[in-house]
């Protein structure tokens, strides 16, 4: 998704089953080819990016954590809040995410530290009158140069594992909420553009022309032509 951490932990990486050789010679090869540096993002129309990604049950092995530091450096030199192992052309279930935030931000875009999701699912929390959804407009680093507005829920769910094979199981609300549905979607072969209204769909250029004052997207429904809910 688009948008001075401590480098991932290695520890508890015993929680993992057997690594699968042949995927693991093949990561190493990837990164290896990389060093210091940062992987290409997959973009639309790579069959990667829509095929559900195999869940992670330690097939990497002792490769896992370099995969992930370099995931965090690609992602921060995209730059975005998120990434998933598809948009590098990896089809495991691991994702990485960090956003700094925004003070007074409407969208409650909160510090989200940095923090790899492995194997991540969500549910809606609904709020105290019911589901709530909240319409932003959002970008894809796999879709580059456009946006569009998609109704998120507000609140989710977070569960999985961590780095370490450890279960996660809590609650994010706004942004940082937005950010794991978007990373989460990912890895079940799905782009943003998949849950967005078709006619809110603008470059980056336009967005920056038109609606660059608020991150509300009321202005762009009313002249766009398409609905908030």
């Amino acid at each position: 998704m688009t948008g001075a951490v401590p480098a991932p932990g290695t520890g508890g990486a015993a929680r993992w089953g057997a690594p699968d050789p042949e995927l693991r010679d093949a990561v190493a090869a990837l990164l290896d080819t990389v060093g210091d540096g940062v992987l290409p993002i997959v973009q639309a129309g790579d069959p990667v990016l829509r095929t559900p990604a195999a869940p992670y049950t330690g097939q990497l092995g002792d490769v896992l954590p370099r995969l992930v530091e370099v995931m965090r450096r690609t992602m921060h030199a995209a730059p975005g809040v998120g990434l998933a192992a598809p948009q590098v052309g990896i089809g495991l279930a691991i994702a990485v995410v960090e956003d700094r935030g925004a003070p007074d931000d409407p969208r409650e875009r909160t510090p989200l530290p940095f923090r790899v999701l492995v194997n991540p699912d969500y549910a809606p929390v609904d709020g105290p009158g019911g589901p709530e959804r909240a319409p932003f407009f959002e970008g894809c680093l796999s879709v580059a140069g456009w946006q569009a507005v998609v109704a998120r829920h507000r609140g989710v769910r977070l569960t999985g594992q961590d780095v370490t094979g450890a279960p996660v199981d809590e609650v994010l609300v706004g942004w940082p909420a937005r950010i794991v549905q978007h990373e989460t979607d990912h890895l079940r072969g799905e782009l943003y553009l998949d849950h967005a209204e078709p006619r809110s769909l603008t470059s980056t250029e336009n967005l920056l022309r038109y609606w660059a004052a608020s991150p509300d997207p009321a202005p762009a429904a009313a002249a766009l032509g398409f609905p908030l809910g």
